[in-house]
């Protein structure tokens, strides 16, 4: 193993053994094509990248040399049909190789990459077309993405260039076919760690999706991720499930990763099966994995004592608040505790709990030393254990690696929430006295009834133990007297049926398990809750929709 990561960290732990400090150290022309990528390739040709497999059962090993080959290629290929630094490249690749080809190669020729997901309209690629002025998409032949890209197009003339993966349309240029023909040997172009690197769309709950933007010291920042949250290990096999379209991909599939030398699983499928992906840990020896608290209440309404298991040493969860009731059965069932992170587009992993931490079930952990962070109240002052206020991250003179950029073409926005030496994430949580982050909500999410702050996760969580409820959304519903009151919109298990007495059942679970006056007064049950196109509980439209 090359250690290749301890060049561009530096790291102190305490008495305990825990990470205590943390700095990112780079060169001015740092890029992770060259510098990764190829540097492994250079002295470990044959140790394993990517493991990729399908529902078709193909799979197809990449090793860092082949990575190197085939990145190179890849780059030619874009150079070869004009494509230079600086261009935007989409790449809406699902979970194909393909994606690992082009990323690296875009990083190599300083495009800047957009990765988006296979699940936009003709509207969606009209507005990032032209938000973004994307000059080439490359894209999967699966469905009819290439079918929405063509109507997008016809609206739109910023893509002069366009590619098609795993399969052909006529009208469009063969990937295989051109990445094939063009040379192995690239003549690297001259970029820089400060240049932008990648931009991502984000899902945001309210309003049209902003462009987050990252430098190349993006990657670097996810050493953290993969080190010392996701705790991959050189000789096991990672897996975070995560199509490629979404942050979560770089954060698990590719960066932190590699610059572990770590490698890669990707099961390239369309809809998730928990029975399905749960055998894949044992057919492959899976060692560290990731994902969603959503794939994980699926996997624990399995039987789980079907499944080995074995090879599992750690797993992780983030993309939403993590409610107890997942972390105690999966506990239950297989030993492991769920390790929290969290982050945001504009960030890397900010808060965890990282490799040797005691997790506190509910809890995000604590602060990473990467960053600076606080919980402030409204005039950005820290405040005390025990009270809610925004989570921010002081940012100094420089900015720290892993923040990002700003908001592409939006300068209001990005100082909205760049300003007094904090970046505000826009999320609430609170502090024990031990340091531990406890998350509340969104700020918008924030209830505010009879004069109390409620966040929604508390109660969100007390109701997910009741075994009636799959999942549930709570907001503040207006109320003439007390302002707002708190609705708890729920989404029903099989066998059970809306009634007036479940209500009342579950109402009084609430305040038997909380603070009575956090009980939900109104609620609702539905088939399913409004959600962003990455899976996110729209709240805001359950808000909109009591306010008419």
């Amino acid at each position: 193993m090359l250690n290749l990561h301890l060049k561009y960290v530096e790291e102190k732990y305490d008495e305990n053994g825990l990470l205590c400090e943390y700095k990112v150290k780079y060169p001015d022309d740092y890029n992770f094509g060259y510098d990764v990528v190829d540097e492994i390739a250079a002295k470990e040709p044959e140790k394993l990248a990517v493991l990729w497999t399908n529902e078709q059962g193909e799979e197809r090993r990449f090793t860092y040399g082949d990575l190197k080959k085939y990145t190179d290629k890849t780059a030619n290929m874009l150079r070869n049909a004009g494509i230079k630094k600086g261009d935007v490249v989409m790449l809406v690749l699902k979970r194909h190789y393909e994606f690992w080809f082009s990323i690296i190669a875009c990083h190599k020729l300083g495009a800047v990459v957009v990765p988006a997901t296979n699940q936009l309209m003709k509207k969606d690629y009209i507005y990032r077309f032209e938000a973004a002025n994307v000059k080439a998409i490359i894209c999967t032949a699966d469905g009819d993405t290439t079918e929405h890209v063509e109507q997008a197009m016809a609206e739109t003339d910023t893509v002069k260039v366009r590619f098609v993966a795993k399969g052909s349309r006529e009208g469009w240029r063969s990937f295989t076919e051109e990445m094939e023909a063009a040379s192995e040997v690239f003549e690297k172009e001259n970029v820089l760690a400060s240049d932008p690197m990648i931009m991502y769309f984000t899902s945001g709950t309210t309003g049209y999706p902003k462009m987050v933007r990252h430098d190349a010291t993006y990657s670097l920042a996810h050493i953290m991720t993969a080190k010392h949250w996701l705790n991959v290990n050189p000789n096991g096999l990672h897996l975070t499930i995560s199509d490629t379209g979404w942050g979560k991909a770089v954060w698990g599939k590719l960066y932190g990763q590699m610059l572990m030398e770590a490698p890669i699983f990707v099961y390239d499928h369309d809809r998730f099966n928990a029975g399905t992906m749960l055998s894949l840990f044992a057919k492959y020896k899976i060692t560290t994995f990731c994902a969603p608290p959503t794939m994980y209440r699926f996997f624990i309404q399995e039987d789980l004592s079907k499944y080995d298991l074995s090879s599992l040493q750690y797993a992780c969860i983030a993309g939403e608040a993590l409610n107890p009731e997942i972390f105690n059965k999966f506990y239950q069932h297989t030993g492991l505790k769920l390790m929290e992170g969290f982050g945001q587009t504009e960030t890397t992993c900010a808060i965890a709990n990282l490799r040797g931490m005691t997790p506190n079930p509910g809890s995000m952990g604590k602060p990473t030393p990467q960053y600076d962070v606080i919980i402030a109240d409204d005039e950005g002052n820290e405040v005390a254990p025990g009270v809610t206020g925004e989570i921010c991250i002081r940012v100094g003179e420089k900015k720290p690696a892993g923040l990002f950029m700003g908001y592409y073409k939006n300068d209001e926005l990005t100082a909205s929430v760049l300003h007094d030496g904090l970046y505000h994430t826009g999320d609430t949580a609170w502090k024990d006295e031990k340091g531990y982050f406890w998350y509340v909500g969104r700020t918008d999410d924030v209830i505010k009834s009879s004069g109390y702050r409620i966040g929604p996760f508390e109660i969100e969580s007390v109701l997910m133990e009741h075994p009636s409820v799959v999942e549930c959304a709570v907001t503040g519903a207006p109320d003439p007297i007390r302002g707002q009151i708190v609705k708890a919109t729920i989404v029903l298990a099989k066998g059970y049926e809306p009634s007036d007495e479940l209500k009342k059942e579950l109402q009084n679970h609430v305040k038997t398990l909380t603070a009575p006056y956090k009980y939900p007064r109104l609620v609702e049950f539905v088939d399913e809750l409004p959600k962003t196109i990455s899976g996110k509980i729209r709240r805001v439209e359950i808000r909109n929709n009591d306010n008419k």
